[in-house]
């Protein structure tokens, strides 16, 4: 048997698992992955054999699990290979730079095509069933993401509690803001858009999220705070 007979057969189905992950892609992103079922990935996908996600995957808990990786692989390769020129340079030297490396990445996949739809599908599972997301990750996909929290942590000059309760709101902003305009760029082609066909826009995003973690705390946030710890 030659060469080119043997690999064919992997080659379509390899297609044939991409076109599933696709179609569960921008399934998961417009409706979430609860209210999406099995039978409509594969009709999506241009499947005739409802068995064709099992067949590939397993699972629609595997097929989610791969494309958690998929896109966060990505994501981390960006991230780390940011955060190391920023050491080779001794730093990161400022909190922008920070919030640079955990934002900008996810701004260029929301940008690729093949991508469309990764942000608000993780989004979506983050709030659904973050045990599922974490598990996925596994502590491996998102190394450049905790490294970042970690210097953060480092350099702000707050109270820990509220560093950590900040952290936390800038997670769940920037995973709102960056979903929505995921969302408005797959409309772009379509109809402009006030918010996000701005070429300062970029920027605010970078300094809405920073100013989140940075800004001073107010009088009545510290006396509830030493309140409670007292």
């Amino acid at each position: 048997m030659s060469t080119r007979m043997r690999t064919a057969p992997r080659a379509a189905s390899e297609d044939t698992r991409n076109q599933i992950k696709a179609a569960a892609q921008m399934l998961f992103a417009r409706h979430g992955v609860d209210a999406v079922t099995v039978q409509q990935i594969v009709a999506a996908a241009g499947q005739r054999n409802n068995a064709a996600l099992h067949y590939h995957f397993g699972s629609k808990e595997e097929l989610i699990r791969q494309m958690v990786v998929d896109g966060a692989s990505v994501l981390d390769e960006r991230r780390q290979g940011m955060l190391r020129e920023l050491e080779a340079r001794g730093g990161p030297a400022t909190i922008r730079e920070v919030v640079l490396v955990l934002v900008m990445p996810v701004i260029e996949l929301g940008e690729d095509e093949r991508w469309r739809g990764y942000i608000r599908f993780t989004s979506s599972l983050q709030a659904s069933d973050r045990k599922t997301l974490r598990a996925a990750l596994n502590n491996r996909w998102n190394a450049g993401y905790v490294a970042c929290f970690d210097h953060l942590k480092k350099m702000l000059p707050l109270p820990p509690a509220l560093i950590e309760q900040r952290l936390t709101l800038f997670s769940i902003y920037a995973n709102a803001i960056l979903s929505t305009r995921e969302a408005a760029l797959e409309t772009r082609k379509s109809r402009s858009n006030r918010l996000w066909d701005r070429h300062f826009t970029t920027e605010n995003i970078l300094d809405t999220l920073e100013a989140t973690i940075t800004c001073p705390p107010s009088a009545p946030t510290l006396a509830t705070l030493q309140a409670d710890q007292a």
